[in-house]
């Protein structure tokens, strides 16, 4: 039987933060630091350690010192892209200096230890010509929040270069699920859901033709435990490698919930790609990864929690 290890998950209250943590407590000790800004206490797993702080403070450093972990999940962040775009410099503060802040403090107590990403598909490559997007397309992000992810993973290939220091960054496709938060800006899927259940209408930027990759919250957790579970470095894409127009999402949730809304366009907003799309076959081929949900599973699961919700 393996040893435990020690994981500390930065975001661990967060949509997909506490559904890995709930995972990893299964066989390790896990360690949980979180702002609680938009992760919820409701989220924690009582079987992680929590310390409630912020990425960018420096009591960050006391914590790596006693807990010394093993590895280092990394989810913390700005995760809104419009956000980004209307206040670069706080979104770089958080995903650039706060990103920072807690890999060097990882590197100074473990330089052996691992650090695991969440890094985004999508807004690094911008809007690509080839689609299903691969690593190797040239990087291009739209937006400060995709630059700032960018920054990081070039930062991690830094570490690893210069010291040998491990790391996997996962550029995730658009994540959906059970958990995920309905009242901020991002997550799409939670939102129409959320406002269908509660006979309102939910607003569709543009015409709805721009398409995104969604991929089903289960599958991105399982992407974790392999990229921890495996030897391998470098940046790896998590998406179904399936394109989606928002129309399309609009229409299946609006049968799923029985929802009478009216389908409302309004003009787009900056910064909005038009298509995202990743090809996940290095994922497949080096971490033994592929999605087991297609759109109509996930979407069912989903509505049913918020349902329950």
């Amino acid at each position: 039987m393996k040893k435990a290890k020690k994981i500390l998950v930065t975001g661990g209250a967060g949509f997909i933060g506490s559904h890995l943590v709930d995972k990893l407590v299964e066989n390790n000790k896990v360690i949980i630091i979180d702002n609680l800004s938009t992760g919820k206490k409701e989220n924690l797993n009582p079987k992680a350690k929590f310390y409630k702080l912020d990425i960018c403070s420096s009591k960050i450093s006391s914590v790596f010192k006693k807990e010394k972990p093993d590895v280092l999940f990394h989810l913390a962040a700005q995760i809104d892209v419009r956000k980004s775009v209307n206040d670069p410099i706080a979104d770089s503060k958080i995903n650039i200096l706060g990103s920072l802040n807690v890999i060097q403090e990882f590197f100074k107590t473990n330089k052996k230890g691992k650090v695991i990403f969440t890094s985004t598909g999508g807004a690094i490559y911008g809007d690509a010509i080839v689609v299903p997007t691969s690593e190797n397309y040239p990087e291009n992000p739209l937006s400060p929040y995709g630059i700032a992810k960018l920054t990081i993973d070039k930062y991690l290939n830094y570490y690893y270069k210069v010291f040998g220091f491990q790391y996997v960054s996962l550029r995730l496709a658009n994540i959906y699920g059970p958990k995920q938060n309905s009242k901020g800006e991002a997550g799409v899927i939670a939102i129409f859901i959320d406002k269908m259940l509660n006979k309102e209408h939910p607003i569709i930027n543009s015409d709805g033709k721009q398409t995104r990759d969604f991929v089903y919250v289960d599958d991105v957790i399982n992407a974790n435990i392999l990229a921890l579970r495996k030897k391998k470095i470098g940046v790896f894409n998590i998406g179904t490698s399936k394109e989606t127009n928002i129309n399309t999402v609009f229409r299946k949730i609006k049968k799923l919930t029985s929802s009478n809304c009216k389908e409302i366009h309004i003009r787009e907003k900056s910064g909005e790609q038009k298509r995202s799309c990743l090809d996940f076959s290095k994922s497949k081929r080096e971490l033994e990864w592929k999605p087991k949900y297609d759109l109509d599973k996930g979407l069912k699961e989903t509505v049913e929690w918020f349902k329950e919700k």
